[in-house]
């Protein structure tokens, strides 16, 4: 008999965000932490850079919000960057005493002092990104899966695809409210059913959208595409980062730079030895990474290349493997010394700025419906993300849709009766290169046509191509029995026609969209808001 599993909180994603928000709710509910994979396999665990913090007493909280609104091109809601910053100090201050171990100062002696040692990143105005080394992701992740680990009302879920939310809409049942998810137990190959007071998406972005990322594998915009299933709103989809440096070479799938480099003075070079980022913008190899993107992508289709290069080898060589020793043993594992020679890097799908639309507290549009980390939008990132601002997000966002859900307690009661799924029409499919060949049609076109320069012809012809693959898809999942590879697909077709269409309504070039056919920005700043015509029967 199948049993249906009721749990308090159900948090779908097991990253910085997903993590923060259990913790703050385990000490009196009952969580479950849904991963797809392995817990490690989300981006924070690969983030290498640092989170952004008003920690300095040089630096003001009023500088950091001016420089994320002016990364953020206009679009940035002030009063989300206003009190995600705001928040900054307190929750560095959590994670601190969680014991994230924050790199500190070293003193003439070799020894450490009290001090945290902060960086500077592209965008900022000064030196506020605390870190751990160049693989702050992973200090964060072990620390909290740790704590996690240790608390007895949390119960971490591997290997648990969600398919879908369970909503009261699509059960013909009053109201307007989230009941719970959907949820293959990859090693049973069953569907199973999730019950939750309260359901949180913190699955993260859909940079695997396109061909070349610095994302794991995970990254297929499962929250977005479930949320805008369910009826939700999403903003600004349009806006996908680019990170400029991502390590060009046969073997090295998806190892990003940090950007942590170019802070501390690696150039940005061609294979002349010469540099171009000055003729760009004043700022140089410091500007923000859609300006150094476009730089690099111009660059090379200007002369051909299949790569620039990245310099830091004029620093002391203590220096580079005391700072970036991730980076540096990386690099040699692929022949490259950086303490001697350039790193060769491209640019790769890095951050999905837009995601499902929600209120202070990560409030979607739907009751007992929470968004927090790369799913949602927040407004913090506006038209581009500035560096390190993300981790501070899903921390923040973390703790404020913990604390509302603690007061929604009250009020919200366990879903009931709640149908299994039902696969009785559904067969083991034995045309699996059907999804194969869909998922690198998608991911190529996305890239091809929808990438770092757009125009209104490539849009339409992806557009066109997208449509043709949500029929095809519709069809092969309405008639297989559910694996990850073909929910991975089904999502990433759904973030993919949000994001063309996204693109197609914006007809200027702001921040991390840029059109050949548009180069101009339009005088007033708006969002990019699609709203679905209804959830999905």
């Amino acid at each position: 008999m199948v049993q249906t599993k009721n749990y308090d909180v159900l948090v779908i994603g097991s990253g910085a965000a997903g993590l923060t928000l259990a913790l703050h709710l385990a000490d009196g509910l009952r969580v479950a932490v849904i991963s797809k994979g392995q817990l490690s396999e989300g981006s924070t665990f690969w983030a290498q850079g640092g989170v952004a913090a008003v920690l300095d007493d040089t630096d003001t909280v009023e500088a950091h919000v001016q420089d994320t609104l002016d990364a953020g091109g206009g679009l940035c809601r002030e009063d989300a960057v206003r009190q995600i910053i705001g928040s900054s100090r307190e929750a560095i201050g959590w994670l601190i005493d969680q014991g994230v171990p924050f790199t500190r100062e070293r003193l003439a002696d070799g020894t450490e002092s009290d001090d945290f040692h902060l960086t500077r990143e592209g965008g900022h105005s000064h030196r506020r990104i605390i870190h751990a080394a160049d693989a702050t992701g992973a200090a964060i992740f072990n620390t909290l899966l740790l704590k996690a680990k240790e608390h007895s009302n949390i119960e971490l879920l591997e290997d648990r695809v969600a398919v879908d939310l369970i909503t009261s809409e699509k059960l013909g049942r009053p109201g307007n409210q989230c009941l719970g998810a959907y949820i293959l137990d990859r090693n049973s190959g069953r569907v199973e059913t999730y019950a939750a007071r309260f359901t949180v998406l913190a699955t993260g972005g859909a940079s695997k959208v396109y061909l070349y990322t610095s994302n794991p594998d995970s990254a297929s915009g499962d929250g977005i595409a479930m949320a805008w299933r369910a009826g939700c709103s999403v903003a600004n989809m349009e806006f996908n980062q680019f990170h400029p440096t991502c390590l060009y070479h046969p073997k090295a799938k998806s190892f990003l730079v940090t950007e942590a480099l170019r802070g501390e003075g690696a150039l940005l070079k061609l294979p002349d030895g010469s540099r171009f980022m000055p003729r760009f913008d004043q700022r140089a190899e410091l500007a923000p990474r859609d300006i150094v993107a476009r730089a690099i992508d111009h660059e090379m289709k200007r002369l051909g290349l299949d790569c620039v290069f990245l310099d830091i080898s004029h620093k002391p060589a203590d220096f580079i493997r005391s700072h970036f020793p991730t980076v540096h043993e990386r690099c040699l594992t692929f022949g490259i010394d950086i303490t001697r020679e350039p790193i060769p890097v491209v640019p790769a799908a890095h951050y999905t700025c837009g995601g499902v639309m929600v209120d202070a507290n990560g409030r979607t549009d739907m009751d007992s419906l929470y968004a927090i980390g790369e799913t949602s939008y927040t407004g913090l990132h506006g038209a581009n993300r500035m560096a390190s601002n993300s981790l501070l997000e899903c921390i923040v966002y973390g703790r404020s849709a913990g604390q509302d859900i603690l007061n929604q307690l009250p009020q919200t009661n366990m879903p009931t009766d709640l149908p299994h799924w039902d696969e009785s029409k559904v067969t083991d499919s034995d045309e699996d290169v059907i999804i194969s060949h869909n998922w690198e049609e998608l991911r190529r076109f996305m890239w091809d046509y929808v990438g770092i320069v757009r125009t209104t012809k490539r849009l339409q012809r992806a557009k066109h191509r997208v449509d043709m693959l949500l029929a095809e898809i519709h069809e092969f999942y309405s008639n297989y029995r559910v694996t990850r590879d073909l929910l991975e697909l089904r999502n990433l077709a759904v973030v993919a026609d949000l994001i063309i269409t996204s693109a197609i309504e914006r007809r200027e070039s702001r921040g991390l969209h840029y059109t050949l056919d548009y180069p101009r920005l339009l005088p007033e700043a708006t969002d990019t808001i699609l709203r679905p015509p209804s959830a999905d029967d």
